[in-house]
Parts: structure tokens; C-alpha cells; sequence
């Protein structure tokens, strides 16, 4: 219990200082471009049009709603972060008092280190994460829209509990479940490559005769999850857009999206629009090929 208490704070201080930059990537995955492009250098020095970075764009929101402004949809945040932390820990303990389903079907206790492990360990692990993403979703679908608010300066959501009400009355349960498939795709696809790659480049790649093994271990753990999330991507990017998609905010409607009918919808427009990646860095950004800026609108076209 303890160390669940333990996981609730870190995860709540953790969630407050990285709301601001979570809060402008949902803008800017939603197409919210509100600052022109300039002129600037890329990381080898060549001339180019770049558009705002993190802090250009930190500052356009403190100079609209002031240092507050850059915490909208924190309340929902930290409750989905303290309720999938509860969650997670309960589902896993399950997990660990019923034992792991032997996946590769041998009746023995696998080695730790071998695949059978890795593979039994991801499946508890990715039981355990399903259920906190259903669980806290809902809490996830209301602090992008108290975000995307920002677009078309409504107040629509603007309270938790009211939020709540809000989303049930116009769209009824299902509303709190929008972007929920793509999500936990994403999330899967993510846990399984990062485990079994990291796996792989342990078992393969690095000599337990090496010196400073455990380290070079959890290095190539750490760049396996990295490019997993790169991989992945693009389910994060349409499950954010068809959460807030045809809400009633300006966010999700058009001009800034079309209404899609399913997610795989929008992965087709987006894939067409050479859009899979947008949001995914927030330096360096240079203006899409083809793409004309509309000032009056603050999205491309």
C-alpha cells in the first residue's frame, strides 16, 4: 500500500510539471497553429521556415490566459494518473496471486531472462495497463476537450464532475470512450515491441561477461521504449483527434478536422495528408511540404 501511495504522489508531481508540454502537443496535433512561421536554421544550419517550438508556443497561451492557462485540463489528468495507478497495482497483484498464464504453453516456471519470462511478463503487464486505459479514459477524453477549448475560447467543459454530465448527456456512455481503440492498439504495440526488442538486443547483443552489464541492460530498455513510442505514434495521434472529434468544440470541427465516422477514417485522412506525425516533435517543427497557412483560420491547408 505503501508503495502504491508512493507511486500516486511521484505520478501526481510527475503529471503537474509535464501538463504544459502535454497541454501545446494536443494543440498542435489538433492542427492549432496560431503563431506564423519564420525564417530560421535546422539542426545542420540550413536556412528555413520553421513554425513555433515549445516555448514560443508557452508563451502565446500565458500571454492569452496567463501561467494558469498552460494547466488547462489538470484536475481530469491527475484523477485518470491516481485512479490507472490504483488500477494497476490491483490488477497486477491479481495477476501475481493467480500466476501468469504460461503463453508459450510449458507447464515449468520460466527462467528469468528467457523468452517465455519476457513473454509471460509482458502479458501480465499488458493486462494490468488495458485495464487502467479503459478504467481512466473517460478522464483522458475530457482533459483533451478542456483543451482543445482553447481553439475556440468555450467554457463548455469546465469542471470534472460537470464535464461528466456534459459528455453523458449529449453522447451518452459511448462519448466517454472516443479514441479508445487506436489508444489501446497503441499501447500494446508499444509494450510488446519495446520488450521483446530490448529481449532480443539483451540476450543477443550483450555479453553477461561485459563490464557494467546491468547498466547497458537498462540502456537498451530505455531506447527500445523510445522508438516503440516513435512506432506507435500514430495511434496515439488519431486516438487524441477522435476523442475531441465532433464534440461541439471548434477543435474538433471543421475547418480545423473533418468528421470521421471511425478511427480508421481518420487514419486514412491523415496517412493522405502526410499528417501521421504531427505533433510528435515540438522543436525544430518546419512547415509541411505543400501546405499553405491560413492566418485568419491558424491551421494549415
Amino acid at each position: 500500500m505503501a508503495d502504491t501511495c508512493g507511486q500516486v504522489l511521484l505520478g501526481a508531481g510527475l503529471t503537474v510539471l509535464s501538463h504544459p508540454l502535454m497541454y501545446i502537443k494536443v494543440l498542435i496535433q489538433v492542427g492549432h497553429e496560431p503563431l506564423s512561421p519564420s525564417l530560421g536554421r535546422n539542426v545542420f544550419g540550413r536556412q528555413v521556415h520553421q513554425l513555433p517550438g515549445l516555448f514560443a508556443y508557452a508563451k502565446h497561451i500565458m500571454k492569452i490566459d496567463g501561467k494558469a492557462g498552460l494547466f488547462k485540463g489538470l484536475a481530469p489528468r491527475l484523477c485518470a494518473g491516481t485512479i490507472g495507478t490504483l488500477v494497476h497495482s490491483k490488477v497486477v497483484q491479481k495477476c501475481q496471486e493467480q500466476g501468469t498464464p504460461q503463453v508459450l504453453g510449458s507447464q515449468q516456471k520460466a527462467v528469468e531472462g528467457s523468452l517465455q519470462h519476457v513473454v509471460n511478463e509482458t502479458t501480465k503487464e499488458m493486462i494490468a495497463r488495458s485495464c487502467a486505459t479503459v478504467v481512466t479514459h473517460p478522464f483522458h477524453v475530457i482533459t483533451l476537450r478542456c483543451m482543445v477549448q482553447f481553439i475556440g475560447r468555450e467554457t463548455k467543459y469546465s469542471g470534472v464532475l460537470d464535464s461528466i454530465i456534459t459528455v453523458y448527456r449529449e453522447e451518452g456512455i459511448l462519448g466517454f470512450f472516443a479514441g479508445l481503440l487506436p489508444r489501446l492498439l497503441g499501447d500494446v504495440l508499444a509494450l510488446w515491441i519495446c520488450n521483446l526488442l530490448a529481449h532480443l538486443i539483451n540476450t543477443y547483443a550483450i555479453d553477461d561477461s561485459m563490464s557494467h552489464t546491468g547498466e547497458l541492460k537498462n540502456c537498451s530498455q530505455a531506447v527500445t521504449g523510445f522508438f516503440a513510442s516513435m512506432l506507435t505514434y500514430p495511434f496515439v495521434l488519431v486516438s487524441n483527434l477522435m476523442a475531441v472529434n465532433n464534440c461541439g468544440l471548434a477543435g474538433g470541427l471543421p475547418p480545423y478536422a473533418s468528421v470521421y465516422p471511425t478511427w480508421v477514417e481518420c487514419w486514412r485522412h491523415l496517412s493522405r495528408e502526410g499528417n501521421m506525425s504531427r505533433g510528435n516533435s515540438l522543436f525544430f517543427r518546419k512547415v509541411p511540404a505543400g501546405k499553405m497557412y491560413a492566418i485568419d483560420q491558424k491551421r494549415f491547408f
